[in-house]
Formats: structure tokens, sequence, C-alpha cells
């Protein structure tokens, strides 16, 4: 056996024993940026098994450090100390200790250890998702005058960590990635949006050069202990779910286009983004959206004076001002009956609607159904998954099941109506609230229930926020959108800041 095969054949022993000692697990946990992720790795607690801390360094050594030249080596705090501890014994590199803040005695050093100006030093971690907490290690080690341009980790989690580190020079070398999504078979895939995901995370994952070995779910799926479904589930969320080293979100752009730019590094507007609701008022739209950037949420069944005028009006206005038109239409029957409903009629919503509020209760032909009649996928909808009306009907299990229609056709849901984060499972998807006021928490005996632009954010989890009647009814429409836009954005700034 060649001594490549020899070390791959190790790597496959390690991953299936860090799965069966359970620091490798599948199901739904909780991350530490607010979602939920289908596997979870806990490297901390292989402390407790010391012959397989000592497998992971030794490959650690042997794969990307035994040829290099360093002068130090650095383990991220906490998880990566002690395997830095093993690989700085075995290699006889010295090892620095970065704090996670200066000591307020003695010395008040910030990295401990020996070392000179300009000394090369490498960086040990366990696990990447973001690469955060290695930029955080580079920026102390940098500060103090080393050299640092390599980093070698166990798992990439393929969620931006690599992209991200590139960006601030450094190389990033791992034993294994989770499923290395970029060479997912994209003419598997159907739909531009699932190909335009996977296409970008393609590009991501191999424009810097970096290494990177094994993947742990082909290796798991071939012992057996996973299935196909599992593996399928990870790619999906690892291809939805990329992250910025702020803890931010880069999200794929839905299947209406490229313009709905709701979390992007653009003017702030375009960061939390209001849906007007006009009720056939549309002169109060053409007066304030201008200065407010709005995304247009119409009901166009209920304006009194709709003639074709409206729609092209607003299709005018949408094509000069880049932005979106959403129509509320909430469809709700078998697929034969949608498509005509989408396509037919006074209002042919299809020929101007970019997107459209649907109803999952009768089942995946509501979809099916909508999707026939725009073949290019040109539009997407939203799945209404919980609604903010008080009585509603919006069970756990009626919950769960319309997350599992929405799973199968990423390719037309653009994201889901609803009033809690939970209920979303791919950041990839926009997360859409309605029922916001800043006073008011409720309409008398009509059912809606308001919630405040602080609570429908840091609260409910929304990217979107759906004001309504809050702006239409305003003396001052402009003035009052304004401070809308203003409360909503210093909340989302609020949020992402606790993400760090």
């Amino acid at each position: 056996m060649s001594v490549m095969a020899t070390f791959e054949h190790k790597l496959r022993e390690l991953i299936i024993k860090l799965h069966e000692i359970e620091v490798l697990k599948f199901g739904m946990f909780k991350m530490k940026v607010g979602i939920d992720s289908p596997v979870y790795f806990d490297m901390r607690s292989v402390v407790s098994y010391p012959e397989i801390m000592e497998e992971v360094a030794e490959l650690l050594w042997e794969f990307a450090i035994k040829d290099k030249t360093y002068d130090e080596l650095c383990g991220v705090p906490y998880a990566a100390l002690p395997i830095a501890t093993l690989i700085s014994s075995r290699s006889k590199i010295p090892m620095l200790i970065r704090r996670k803040e200066a000591k307020k005695y003695g010395t008040k050093k910030l990295v401990e250890g020996k070392f000179n100006p300009h000394d090369k030093c490498v960086i040990i971690e366990d696990v990447v998702t973001s690469g955060s907490s290695i930029l955080e290690t580079v920026r102390d080690l940098r500060s103090e005058g080393l050299d640092v341009t390599s980093t070698v980790v166990v798992v990439d989690r393929e969620q931006g960590g690599k992209y991200n580190l590139s960006q601030q020079g450094i190389t990033m070398h791992s034993l294994c990635t989770l499923s290395q999504v970029g060479g997912y078979d994209l003419a598997s895939t159907k739909g531009t949006i699932m190909k335009n995901i996977y296409y970008t995370f393609y590009l991501i994952n191999t424009s810097n050069g970096s290494e990177c070995l094994l993947q742990i779910l082909q290796i798991l799926k071939e012992a057996g202990r996973v299935t196909q479904e599992t593996v399928d589930n990870v790619k999906k969320y690892l291809a939805a779910s990329q992250i910025r080293p702020d803890g931010s979100f880069i999200v794929t752009p839905p299947p209406s286009g490229y313009n709905l730019s709701y979390i992007t590094d653009e003017d702030m507007s375009n960061k939390i983004s209001q849906f007007i609701k006009i009720t056939g008022v549309i002169n109060v739209f053409k007066s304030s959206h201008v200065q407010i950037h709005t995304r247009l949420k119409t009901h166009i069944d209920i304006v009194e004076d709709f003639s074709p005028q409206v729609i092209q009006e607003l299709l005018d206005a949408a094509q000069q001002h880049n932005f979106l038109l959403l129509e509320d239409r909430k469809f709700a029957d078998i697929g034969h009956a949608v498509c005509l409903q989408y396509s037919k009629g006074t209002h042919k919503i299809s020929s101007w609607a970019d997107l459209v509020t649907v109803h999952p209760v009768p089942g995946e032909n509501v979809l099916t159904g909508l999707k026939s009649v725009v073949g290019d996928l040109k539009r997407g909808c939203f799945l209404v998954v919980e609604m903010s009306s008080a009585g509603n009907l919006n069970t756990p299990n009626y919950i769960s099941s319309s997350m599992e229609m929405c799973d199968k056709h990423l390719d037309f849901v653009a994201g889901v109506v609803c009033q809690t984060p939970a209920a979303v499972r791919y950041p990839g998807l926009v997360q859409l609230t309605p029922g916001v006021r800043l006073e008011c928490k409720n309409d008398g005996d009509l059912g809606q229930q308001y919630n405040s632009p602080d609570d429908v954010i840091l609260s409910r989890g929304a990217d979107v926020a759906v004001v309504g009647r809050g702006i239409t009814l305003a003396t001052d429409p402009i003035q009052v959108a304004k401070e809308y836009r203003a409360k909503l954005w210093t909340a989302y700034q609020k949020r992402i800041g606790s993400l760090k």
C-alpha cells in the first residue's frame, strides 16, 4: 500500500471513529449564528479520547505541516489548543498561545510564548465555518509582527470559511470537507436557482487553490453510517448557507431574477426592504417610493379602480426604480385551478408579478400548478407557513409539512411567510414577516396582531418586514415610512452584531 493510500485509510478510519464517539453528529442542531444545522461537530469532546486526539494531531502533521517550514504554531482557542500542543510536541515546533483577551495584570500579553518579529506562524483549528475565529487569531498574531499566511484545519464545513480566509491572504488546508459541494452534479439539479447556488458555491470552494482531502459524507455513506437522504440534505443546507466572517449570510438570489437584494453590501435601504400594501390608492405609493426604495406588496383583487393601466404604471415604476412586485394572492387550490388563477382572468398575475404568496394547504400540486405557468422560472413565490392573525390553525405539524414541501421546490420558492425563525430551515430562504406596527397590538375583532420593528427583527428573525396600514393610513406616509425603515435597520444591525 502506497504512503498516500495508507494515509487515506487512516483518515477514513478516523472519520468513522469521530462519528462513533459522537464528535460528528447528524440531526438538527442550533448553531452559534442562530440557525439550525443538520450536522454538528463537537471537537471539544475529543479530549476524552486521547488516542483519537493523537491520531488527529498525527494526520494534521503528516498532511500539511511536516514538509513546510514554520517558526511557531498557534492553536485557535479553545478546542484546537490540545491538538496544537500534541503537534508541537511531535514536531518540536514552538507553540504560541493567543488569549481571547489580554491579561489585566503582569505582562498583559495577548500572545504568550517566545517569538521574533516576522517569524512564520501556522494556525491550527478544528472546525471551520465562516473562518471568523481564525481571522481573530490572525489579527492578534499579525499585530505582534508575526507572518501568518497558512492555517491547517481538521474539518471544513464548506460554508464560506475558505473563501473568507483567502480574502485576508490566508491559505487553508483541510484534512476533510463535509461533502465538497463544489463537485456536486449540476446536471442533476432542477431549476435555475439551484444550479446558480451550486455553481456559485463551486467557484468559492475551488478558486483559491487550497488543499482538501476526503469527503466525510461520502465516507460515512460508504460505511453504512448515513443514508443518501442525509447526504442530500446536508449538501442542500451547505449550498444555501454561506456565511461571512461577521455572521451574516451570503444569500443566493431567489428565482425571480437577481434584484432582490434584501441583504447585500449596498445602501442601507436595500438591507431591510419593507413591502407597502396598497388598497387601491396607488398615488400613495407613487408619491413615496423614490424616497424609501420599497419592494411593493399588492392586493390587486381589492383595487377598486383596477384597469390594465394600473398594472402598466406599476411595471413602469418597478423598472425605473428597480424594485419587485409581490402580489399577495395567497393561492390555495388544486393545481389546475391555481394555474388558471395565476395566468388568466382580469388580473393575469403571472404576466407582471415577480412574486406571489401561496398557501401550502392543498399540497405540492399548488406549486407544480403555478410552476407550469412559468417554465423559465423567472417568477417565484413565498410559501405562507405561519400567519399573524389571532386563532390561526398553523400547528407545528402543519409548519413542518409545509417546509418539506418547500424543500422540494427550492427552484420556485424564494422564501416563507412566518412568525418565528424556527420555521426557516435554510438561510437561503427569505423570511418575510407581516404584522409590523409602531403602535397598536391588534385591529379589534378583525384578527390582525401587530408586533414592533424590534420584535419582528430581533425575536422573530425577519429578513423582510411587511408594513401596511402603519404607512398607508398615516398622515405623512413618506415620513412614517422613513421611520419604519430606520427602526427596522437599527434592529437588523443589532441582530447581526450579536452573531459576531
